[in-house]
């Protein structure tokens, strides 16, 4: 199973981070047709073949992701994706 990690440092505290990663969740849903819902500091989220979250911390936001089959042959654009997103809106 392909899986994506990424980590990006944040200088924005807690709940400016949560807001940059709804806004990078928002775009990523939608294009991708995912639910989400959060869990304290965590956004969980999936559809068929797509598994992961993204924690925030006080310093930092990892994105952790599980592709079934089929969407692992995207990887790459979907990795390409969330950091695009992640550098716009996180970082």
């Amino acid at each position: 199973m392909p899986v994506i990690d990424i980590h990006r440092p944040h200088v924005h505290g807690i709940a400016a981070a949560k807001a940059a990663v709804e806004r990078v969740a928002e775009a990523i849903a939608t294009e991708y047709g995912l639910t989400r819902r959060w869990h304290g500091d965590e956004l969980h989220f999936d559809r068929h073949g797509v598994k992961g979250r993204i924690a925030v911390a006080e310093h930092d936001v990892r994105v952790h992701i599980e592709l079934g089959f089929l969407l692992g042959a995207l990887k790459p654009v979907i990795e390409r994706e969330i950091e695009r997103q992640l550098d716009r809106h996180v970082a």
